[in-house]
């Protein structure tokens, strides 16, 4: 199939094919401790005998040890879990078990295979948002294996915990699953509802608590990422012994367009520097429009194929235009071709699951929704559009591919992106490379505070709670008695308000804002809070299942935005401004002319306008003004600075010098992924020729969180690889002044100017031969 797919252009668009060999799988003996029954019940499902590593962490939990497994796809996690907890409920009849998975959809999956099993008296069910409320009742007083999430398990179950008291008494396991997904502002919110879960255990009399059992794709030390997760001791089991099918993967880079000398140059916000008129570039062929070509070639083919999208907006796109293709092919043939993301409607979710599952469609492009372990049998190709931000996120994509043991393809498209354009180049970092620990910070005060204020708000807090929620929870909770949220009595600490507190596990930045059909009040979906100012402002298009919509207003008050059906041949894309002051600096480098820092910051952004750009060729046509409130973010950055003499040594003139800094500044912001578990929207950035803190040319790089999430402490320690790989990628990228695979970014408030390319390579020159090479090691840094 990969030879048919790379005969479409007139130039070979893989750079790289990595053949990754099939593998036979290591059986093991049933556990003496499992109940006939249960393997009676696995070998009706098809399982003879489990493979060696479920057997060893199987028996771990089994015997009472916190265990995590971290295996790679399809490798047979849930049976790693599932035998030691349905073997306990069939040996205990009082026994529960709790199930949380980070989607919907993969809990809805877990709940069919369990009750596939047929065990009696288990008694699965899903208790999420989407379960009617007739129902709740019957699942907290009779449900012995719930299956759920922690955005439940922290605005439903532990807030309703008396009404839960007989379920979290009897509580034996918790299964985590997908636990490698619990990163960074999200990570550290779930690991604290974690041990909200473990008090109230405690406290309705299971004084050893139950035991976790955590399932993770392959990642860098997995039993440290899951003891910071739950705050237990955690046993990892990662070799994986199950069988795996052969995979071709393979690299793939667009093609290179005509340039288009007519287009339009951009409207700028202000910027520091002079504003130089763009240069004609070529650019590439977009990831969207390859890989919705390459799904059409499949599916056209009779290949079963799930394309990967990093975008909401991106999948439906993906879809829409292979829908087209195939429909100009072979009328109909299209309508076996959907799209899959967050925010559809419950209904919609379950439907497209169903036909995915029983293959009435060939083709589906999906954002990471249905990465994780959801059961989708037969697949033979995935595409991936756009590198996921980690090698465990690729791995465990790729994976979804080959389940039924046949050979499976796997394509990785590369985006007009930094990252991805080094990554096609440079498949060691890609096949070669270990696989990333997971970054989490749950003695991140942004999150540390309000998740206190969750706990006191279900029962007082005790002296002793505070060691349970680790490092800074005694001052955290001064805090909040200071800020007259908490009381202090002799028995504890006490909420003072009638209502519950507001936390947002995921970090998005406010409620769900609801998209609404103006002339007829259907609901079409929703889009979080933080993406609302730039997915929903007046006058954006808005798309859902292949249909076009315009934004005619957004009433961030009420949560609520009014659309119309239309299909204008333009896209919106907004723009913003922003400004940094730093608070302070938690650690620094003295390297002469280069400072290195991490520290805090306060940042400032404003969503001022958007540009329409035409659909066809990318060409802009308007910017128009947008009224939207100022958001504040303190967090944490990472910034260097360098003295205006080296500047001038390393022969940057300076009036190139604020082009030099910014596309220095993008380009790193591109290549963090490399080294940190963040995604490129998970970080922003700012640079300037002199900055008012530093009173030198500066280039900051920050967490897009409140109070960080663990990206720019990564970015620090790993400096001189972080920016080594960021000199690299764009010393070799083939364009002459900068191009989106080096220094322009899809996200740049500026329009991608002032830019200077070759003044980047020179600004990284000098960082990299000041820079000390164990950047961030012990007896480095120098603490401010």
């Amino acid at each position: 199939m990969l030879r048919r797919l790379r005969q479409r252009h007139g130039t070979d668009p893989v750079t790289h094919v990595e053949r990754v060999p099939p593998r036979d799988g290591l059986p093991a003996r049933w556990p003496d401790w499992a109940p006939e029954e249960l393997r009676l019940a696995y070998r009706r499902r098809g399982v003879a005998s489990p493979w060696r590593h479920q057997v060893e962490a199987a028996g771990l939990a089994y015997h009472r040890r916190h265990v995590v497994v971290a295996t790679g796809t399809a490798s047979g996690k849930s049976l790693a879990y599932q035998l030691p907890a349905l073997a306990t409920l069939l040996a205990d009849p009082r026994a529960t078990v709790l199930y949380l998975a980070p989607t919907k959809a993969l809990a809805a999956d877990q709940l069919r295979a369990v009750a596939a099993l047929e065990v009696e008296g288990v008694r699965p069910a899903c208790y999420d948002g989407d379960t009617p409320r007739a129902e709740r009742e019957w699942i907290r007083r009779h449900a012995r294996f719930v299956l759920t999430n922690p955005d439940m398990l922290h605005h439903g179950v532990l807030p309703g915990h008396a009404q839960w008291s007989g379920f979290l008494r009897r509580l034996v396991y918790v299964v985590v699953d997908e636990c490698h997904v619990y990163r960074g502002v999200f990570g550290s919110h779930v690991a604290h509802v974690l041990r909200r879960l473990r008090r109230q255990c405690a406290r309705y009399g299971r004084a050893d608590g139950p035991t976790f059992v955590l399932a993770s794709a392959t990642s860098g030390d997995p039993a440290a990422a899951a003891g910071r997760l739950t705050g237990l001791p955690v046993a990892a089991i990662t070799e994986d012994t199950s069988p795996r099918a052969g995979v071709t993967f393979a690299l793939w880079e667009p093609p290179l367009l005509a340039p288009d000398r007519s287009a339009a140059a951009p409207e700028c916000g202000p910027v520091d520097g002079p504003i130089a008129e763009p240069d004609v570039t070529q650019v590439r062929r977009s990831a969207l429009r390859e890989t919705a070509d390459l799904l059409a070639d499949t599916v056209a083919a009779g290949v079963r194929t799930l394309a990967f999208v990093r975008s909401r907006r991106g999948a439906e796109v993906v879809a829409t235009s292979a829908r087209r293709s195939l429909d100009e092919a072979v009328p109909g043939l299209g309508g076996r071709v959907a799209a899959y993301r967050a925010g559809y409607l419950r209904e919609e979710r379950r439907e497209l699951e169903r036909a995915l599952l029983h293959g009435d469609l060939l083709g589906l492009a999906s954002t990471n929704a249905l990465e994780l372990g959801v059961d989708l049998i037969g697949l033979d190709a995935v595409l991936i559009c756009g590198y996921p931000g980690t090698r465990a996120s690729l791995w465990q994509q790729a994976g979804r591919a080959g389940r039924a043991g046949r050979e499976a393809l796997a394509v990785l498209v590369a985006r007009d992106d930094p990252l991805d354009t080094y990554l096609v180049h440079h498949p060691e970092a890609v096949f070669g490379a270990p696989v990333e620990a997971t970054v989490l910070d749950p003695a991140n005060g942004y999150v540390l505070g309000p998740q206190l204020a969750c706990a006191a708000a279900e029962a007082p807090l005790t002296t002793a709670d505070l060691e349970l929620f680790g490092a800074g929870a005694k001052e955290a909770v001064e805090a909040l008695v200071q800020a007259g949220a908490l009381r202090q009595r002799p028995t504890g600490w006490y909420w003072r308000h009638r209502e519950r507190p507001e936390v947002d596990l995921r970090g998005a930045g406010g409620a769900p804002v609801c998209v609404v059909e103006a002339a007829t009040g259907r609901l079409l979906g929703t889009v979080d809070g933080g993406s609302s100012h730039f997915l929903l402002h007046a006058g954006a298009v808005y798309l859902h299942q292949g249909v076009s919509y315009v934004v005619d207003s957004l009433d961030l008050a009420d949560g609520c935005a009014l659309v119309h059906p239309q299909e204008p041949d333009w896209s919106t894309h907004a723009r913003d401004v922003t400004s940094l002051s730093v608070v302070s600096v938690r650690s620094y480098v003295d390297a002469g002319p280069v400072g290195m820092f991490l520290g805090e910051v306060d940042v400032t952004s404003q969503v001022v306008s958007y540009q329409r750009r035409r659909i066809a060729t990318g060409e802009v046509i308007d910017t128009r003004p947008l009224d939207l409130p100022a958001r504040e973010l303190r967090t944490v950055a990472v910034w260097f600075t360098i003295s205006p003499q080296s500047l001038a040594t390393a022969g940057v003139d300076p009036a190139d010098v604020p082009g030099a800094l910014h596309a220095a500044e993008h380009a790193a912001i591109g290549l963090l992924p490399l080294v940190a578990t963040s995604d490129r929207w998970d970080i922003g950035g700012l640079s300037t020729a002199v900055h008012p803190d530093t009173e030198a040319p500066t280039v900051f790089v920050y967490d897009g969180h409140p109070g960080g999430a663990g990206f720019a402490e990564r970015a620090y320690g790993m400096a001189a690889a972080w920016l080594r790989a960021t000199r690299v990628a764009v010393a070799e990228c083939c364009c002459e002044a900068g191009c989106p695979s080096c220094v322009q970014s899809p996200k740049c408030g500026n329009g991608n100017n002032p830019l200077s390319k070759s003044g980047a390579i020179r600004v990284l020159d000098v960082v990299l031969s000041n820079l000390p090479e164990g950047q961030g090691q012990a007896g480095v840094a120098g603490q401010a």
